[in-house]
């Protein structure tokens, strides 16, 4: 045990300094190169929604972010209702942590099966308070990992691997760089840029005159 905590340890301060070398970036972009943003990292894509849908949505989040969570706990589940399910919008999310604990929460989250992807990270925004504000964040995400299918082992394996956490470093650390992204959640309307929780009302009224 000692050992897989110095090895989880020295996992999440990699992290750490890396987010110290972007998350301060300014943001210098409000518009981008669709066709570069839609350019998948290196884990590739998470997407829901027709890929013929006439309006594309990313969205680059923190698993740790409150107004993350409000924004997938309220707007989300509208916006998946209404404009995703109906094939109007089809919807890109990408990791963005802002610590290392929520780099952490988004190798769990790649280590799931494939199709549980989202459904792990409803689970983790649902939760947040429970694992990602802890003073044991080691104790803290094996818990939460047991409940959603991980043994000890196998989150262990997870956390300590390092091209993982380089990918998702590499997916964050692009957004700040080559498009201006430097808080969250941070979305993307057909390429255009709008920082902050948008409540449905305000991503309807964007999203309808795209359509």
């Amino acid at each position: 045990m000692t050992q897989t905590r110095r090895q989880f340890l020295k996992t999440t301060a990699m992290a750490t300094l890396a987010f110290g070398i972007s998350a301060s970036l300014p943001a210098f972009a409000q518009d981008v190169n669709e066709a570069d943003l839609l350019k998948p990292g290196p884990l590739g894509d998470k997407v829901l929604g027709d890929e013929n849908a006439p309006v594309t949505i990313v969205e680059y989040a923190s698993l740790t972010c409150g107004h993350c969570a409000n924004f997938h706990e309220t707007t989300f589940k509208d916006l998946k209702k209404d404009y995703i399910d109906t094939g109007k919008v089809r919807f890109i999310f990408r990791e963005f942590p802002l610590d290392a604990v929520a780099a952490a929460g988004f190798m769990l989250a790649r280590c799931s099966p494939q199709d549980k992807y989202f459904n792990v990270v409803d689970i983790m925004f649902e939760q947040q308070r429970s694992w990602a504000f802890t003073d044991n964040p080691y104790q803290s995400l094996l818990d939460f990992s047991k409940q959603i299918g991980f043994t000890q082992e196998s989150f262990e394996e997870c956390l300590t691997d390092q091209g993982l956490l380089d990918s998702v470093n590499a997916v964050k650390d692009r957004a700040a760089g080559e498009f201006g992204v430097n808080s969250t959640p941070t979305l993307f309307i057909n390429g255009e840029k709008h920082s902050g929780a948008l409540t449905i009302e305000e991503m309807g009224k964007i999203i309808d005159e795209k359509i």
